[in-house]
């Protein structure tokens, strides 16, 4: 029987079975703790030439399936890759076009899949980014908090201040912001859905007086100086490295002098944003965030240091990621009954790879999360920023 496999996957020594649709089975290593079911027999050549993009695609598309925890199915499919592929460290990156109705739309497809859906395996308020994990062991819930609090902290709110926040999604931040640290929010989103929950949650907590959420695109933001503080998280990656210089400019524009600019978001290890090895990149930019593009922290940083604001702290929070993708896994692998009824089969499949793909990626190190923090100086070049991050631990 072993010869009927390709000779490339003879001898890998991996803990991996191939079920074929005969019902063959081999085992290339031993213990096997995954399970590569091949439903469609052309699978079997993509095989040969494993690319993270080309096994997601025939899952994807029900071609195969995939028997084990989902993570095992990762850690043991990226192995398989590893072993039979070079790593060329990922294709040149390909500029996406980013205006108005195609950033719309491509939030539309991520963001308005069903609120429903993303409430099974988010925590309470909804925080679809980065938490941030005090001590390792919290709560997903009790992790979205202390980020959001981590977030306040940095920004020095203050009772009465106005503040920014690009990029609302559900709004906890918003609400908590407003909630706990007494300033006024406006919150932009581009999601329907998303802001339509939104509302009804800063209405239920009687915050309307406070928190202000509109559908609006970034780049008719008033340029006024009229906010206080900015917060943007988890927005910047849907901006498109050509827009790059105008999203920080639009920033700035919207900041008084003094204010404070936090923008948190996904950063990508090569200094000139392209993908990952192996495809895992573009499974990402097929099916789960259309137009995608992760700029490196150096590029980032340049582009908000060009258009005058001043970069005063950077903190990576790349494990705390891991972390929460973990989570997220986990609760959605713990809810896959109730998912299904809720979206198409085929989305189920991409979200489920994406989430523990996410989590192996980040703890690997394929990709980053930054926290950048920017003040917009005086014109005098003064700021009012503390000596020391002592506040934001006390």
């Amino acid at each position: 029987m072993l010869a009927q496999l390709p000779p490339a996957l003879q001898n890998l020594q991996l803990p991996l079975r191939l079920r074929l649709w005969d019902g063959h089975e081999f085992n290339l290593g031993p213990e096997p703790s995954v399970t590569i079911v091949v439903k469609d027999p052309t699978v079997v050549n993509k095989l040969t030439h494993p690319t993270l993009d080309s096994l997601g695609e025939a899952f994807v598309e029900g071609k195969l399936e995939l028997e084990g925890s989902i993570s095992e199915v990762i850690r043991v499919c990226d192995e398989l890759s590893h072993a039979l592929i070079e790593d060329d460290e990922g294709s040149r990156p390909v500029r996406s076009i980013h205006d108005k109705a195609t950033d719309a739309a491509a939030i539309s497809y991520h963001y308005d899949l069903s609120n429903e859906f993303y409430q099974l395996w988010l925590d309470q308020d909804m925080a679809y980014s980065c938490g941030y994990f005090e001590t390792g062991s919290e709560s997903i819930d009790q992790a979205q908090q202390d980020k959001f609090r981590h977030l306040c902290r940095k920004l020095r709110l203050q009772p009465g201040e106005y503040l920014l926040d690009v990029g609302c999604g559900w709004g906890g931040l918003a609400r908590f912001a407003a909630r706990e640290f007494g300033v006024k929010v406006f919150g932009i989103t581009l999601s329907k859905e998303q802001l339509a929950l939104a509302r009804e949650r800063v209405k239920a907590e009687g915050l309307e007086d406070q928190v202000d959420l509109q559908l609006l695109d970034y780049r008719d933001l008033p340029q006024d100086g009229r906010f206080d503080k900015v917060v943007s998280v988890g927005m910047f990656e849907h901006v498109g490295h050509a827009n790059l210089a105008q999203y920080c400019k639009t920033l700035f524009g919207a900041v008084r002098e003094g204010g404070l600019v936090m923008n948190h978001g996904i950063t990508a290890k090569h200094t000139d944003g392209r993908p990952v090895g192996r495809g895992a990149g573009e499974f990402i930019e097929r099916y789960v965030f259309p137009n995608g593009e992760l700029p490196h922290l150096a590029m980032m940083t340049a582009e908000i240091s060009e258009v005058g604001l001043e970069v005063v702290d950077v903190e990576s929070l790349r494990l705390h990621y891991a972390r929460t993708l973990d989570h997220w896994s986990e609760r959605l692998e713990d809810n896959l009954e109730a998912a299904a009824k809720m979206v198409p089969e085929q989305a189920l499949r991409i979200w489920r790879l994406y989430l523990a793909g996410c989590a192996y990626a980040f703890a690997r190190g394929w990709i980053n999360l930054h926290q950048i923090l920017a003040v917009k100086p005086h014109a005098d070049g003064s700021h009012d920023l503390p000596w020391t991050r002592e506040d934001i631990y006390r």
